[in-house]
């Protein structure tokens, strides 16, 4: 008794701690909608592609220091706008993660992009009367429920309109910048077949969406910096600089991130993201609260897990993660190990440099 009486005691004590958010979690489910979660990863691609279309491909062409071409390998140029994001969605969709995204269109130049059925193509016939918003459906497959989703794919730069108006493949040769060229279609698996109430509103966990976020924004820089950075970054008269806007120059990786969630939080879908770091050149990227330094911290230690907490602002909950950030290429390192402002001089590829905070609202 002089032992089990102290565990009692002990238990009385911390149960009422815990049993709170035990019967929340009963009671109570929070995540988000199907519809949401495309919404968000969709804005992730569409941001993406943005940013390199506007800064890396609009930019270097302005300058006439470099093109974008369906044979960029074979002519040592910039691979086409639609091409980066085909190769970022090939490798987010080669991690096995379960979320697929993928482009198609009822004219493509490559016939692989054709829909694959005729729920793609009404689709894709769908968002190009009406672009203001997705196209959605659920389908079974392999004993699972998905939610698949097709936005327009607009000509976001005048690259787009002339590639697809001068091809000789192109079965459509009157685009104007701002048309809808074609799609892009999300798939997400929600739940078994046996599960009954299936809809658009079906709720995710967030930390699955948060993965399916941080897979987009992680493979298009890991394309950016090895097809761009690493392949084109030292030929002359092309630089990799910090201050690369009036130079002939491209921008970092890190800033490659950080101008995608520039546009990212213009956007009125909650959603944001940043780098921040123990080490940062820029004083901004400093862990900004207890949670940030805490995930820092454990990142450093167990880079292939991210830290996680629910946190609520007025009446509004919110998920947040944070995920390592890691030197994928070679110019990261030289940035940092150079840089007259970096704390620490002595990183090395596979490094963790610091970390990518995740922020999106939850659902009820």
């Amino acid at each position: 008794m002089r032992i089990f009486a102290p565990r009692i005691i002990l238990f009385l004590i911390l149960f009422p701690l815990f049993f709170p958010a035990w019967l929340y979690g009963q009671t109570q489910k929070h995540g988000i909608p199907a519809g949401m979660a495309a919404d968000l990863i969709h804005a992730v691609i569409e941001a993406g592609r943005t940013t390199y279309s506007e800064h890396i491909v609009e930019h270097l062409s302005e300058q006439n220091i470099l093109t974008a071409s369906e044979n960029w390998e074979k002519e040592n140029t910039l691979p086409l706008p639609a091409q980066f994001l085909s190769m970022s969605s090939k490798f987010s969709n080669s991690r096995g993660i379960g979320m697929k995204y993928r482009l198609m269109s009822l004219w493509p130049i490559n016939k692989n992009n054709l829909p694959k059925n005729s729920s793609e193509k009404l689709g894709l016939e769908e968002v190009a009367k009406n672009p203001e918003k997705p196209f959605t459906w659920i389908v079974p497959r392999e004993g699972r429920w998905y939610f698949q989703a097709i936005y327009p794919d607009m000509a976001v730069s005048n690259t787009c309109v002339s590639c697809h108006n001068l091809h000789p493949n192109s079965p459509k040769k009157d685009f104007e910048k701002g048309d809808v060229l074609g799609g892009i279609i999300i798939d997400l698996p929600l739940a078994k077949r046996s599960e009954k109430n299936v809809d658009d509103k079906f709720l995710l966990e967030p930390e699955v969406v948060a993965d399916y976020i941080h897979s987009v924004l992680e493979s298009d820089r890991t394309v950016y910096s090895k097809t761009i950075v690493n392949r084109l970054g030292n030929q002359n008269p092309l630089t990799v600089k910090e201050n690369w806007m009036d130079s002939k120059s491209i921008m970092l990786p890190a800033q490659f991130l950080l101008n995608t969630a520039d546009l990212i939080q213009g956007s009125e879908m909650g959603l944001s993201f940043w780098l921040i770091s123990h080490f940062p050149i820029n004083l901004q990227n400093r862990p900004a609260n207890e949670f940030e330094v805490r995930g820092l911290e454990n990142v450093e230690v167990h880079p292939i897990r991210p830290v996680t907490q629910l946190t609520q602002i007025g009446q509004k909950k919110y998920f947040q993660a944070i995920y390592a950030d890691i030197a994928t290429s070679q110019g990261c390192v030289d940035c940092h190990n150079n840089h007259p402002n970096s704390p620490k001089t002595d990183f090395k590829l596979g490094d963790v440099m610091g970390g990518i905070s995740l922020n999106f609202p939850l659902k009820q």
